[in-house]
């Protein structure tokens, strides 16, 4: 007897997208797809508001200043930001580091608040900010919703489960506000943080639900000029439909639309580096590599083959550093 959900797997592999990109005029499509993928998101549903900048302390380090501060990216919603600026480096390029499902942005920053971080600091190099600051960029870590201190307390799970279903229950998904609070907080650099930092030379990383957040928002926003999704690209069916994901990773209608390959061609032309590691249990290689290929056919279809690239770590559903960062530097020539 087939289950439920083997019923359901059955229809994902036999679905075909409606708005796979398939040649012709790129732009028209890039345009057409990504507001469908706005909609499907449902970013149509926040509103923005005045971010209301609040500057909660600056401290001095050995290496660089730490800016502590919040923003509204929507009324009533106020979104946690630590900046760190490298010493001696005039306007440097910006990074925008995105923890997974962990007990908050802190793991960016390589501080453990809790036992279980020490771990996940030391072994999966996650330190994300700490290391674009010897690479030298400046650091953004931004507390994502349902993480740290946008959950407000870890009980029996890291997970935030009942977060992204509750947002459900309202018509919005909680990947759209996250992609929705990383482009308000692009604003906020753009406006508030230019006399620090290169604007025009914005990247994004992350892990996990760190790289999901990235992936879909290189998809939309030409403001990213690179971006370093990590352990978070794979065909749908093979990964968030047939394996146990946190609830916030399904959209619905998504399958419909695209494949994960469509959301790399959709992020045309910026600096892509895929970053999958070999033995990842919830993103198998194979499939993430196959993703790979058929958005970089896109890549080489427009002429721009070399800017996407796919970094297979030595590892699990973790970052690898020492390979992925010189890839940084050979696409931005920092």
């Amino acid at each position: 007897m087939v289950t439920s959900h083997q019923h359901i797997l059955g229809l994902l592999e036999n679905v075909k997208p409606k708005m796979s990109y398939s040649g012709g005029d790129f732009n028209a499509w890039q345009k057409e797809a990504r507001e469908k993928l706005y909609e499907l998101l449902r970013m149509d549903r926040i509103t923005a508001v005045e971010p209301r900048l609040e500057i909660e302390y600056e401290e001095m380090h050995d290496d660089f200043k730490e800016i502590r501060f919040t923003f509204y990216s929507e009324e009533g919603y106020r979104v946690p930001c630590h900046l760190l600026l490298p010493k001696g480096v005039k306007n440097p390029p910006v990074m925008i580091c995105l923890q997974g499902h962990s007990t908050g942005m802190h793991i960016s920053l390589g501080r453990a608040k809790y036992p279980v971080d020490e771990e996940c600091v030391k072994d999966g190099d996650r330190d994300f900010c700490i290391r674009a600051i010897k690479e030298g960029f400046a650091a953004i870590a931004l507390e994502q919703r349902n993480f740290g201190e946008s959950r407000g307390e870890i009980g029996d799970s890291i997970r935030c489960r009942n977060g992204a279903l509750s947002a459900l229950m309202l018509g919005r998904t909680t990947i759209g506000a996250r992609v929705w609070d990383v482009q308000r907080l692009i604003d906020l650099i753009e406006t508030e943080f230019a006399d620090l930092v290169d604007t025009n030379c914005i990247s994004c990383m992350g892990n996990s639900g760190g790289g999901t957040a990235t992936l879909y928002l290189a998809a939309l926003d030409d403001r990213i000029k690179l971006c370093m999704p990590s352990c978070s690209l794979c065909t749908f069916r093979e990964s968030i439909g047939a394996i146990d994901h946190c609830a916030c990773n399904y959209i619905p209608d998504m399958s419909n639309y695209f494949e994960m390959d469509d959301l790399i061609a959709m992020a045309a032309p910026k600096f892509y580096i895929q970053v999958s590691g070999i033995i990842d249990p919830i993103f198998p290689i194979e499939y993430a590599e196959k993703v790979h290929e058929k958005g970089k056919a896109t890549y080489e279809r427009l002429g721009f083959g070399n800017r996407c690239v796919l970094v297979k770590g030595n590892g699990g559903h973790r970052f690898f550093a020492d390979d992925s960062w010189p890839i940084v530097h050979k696409f931005l020539g920092k």
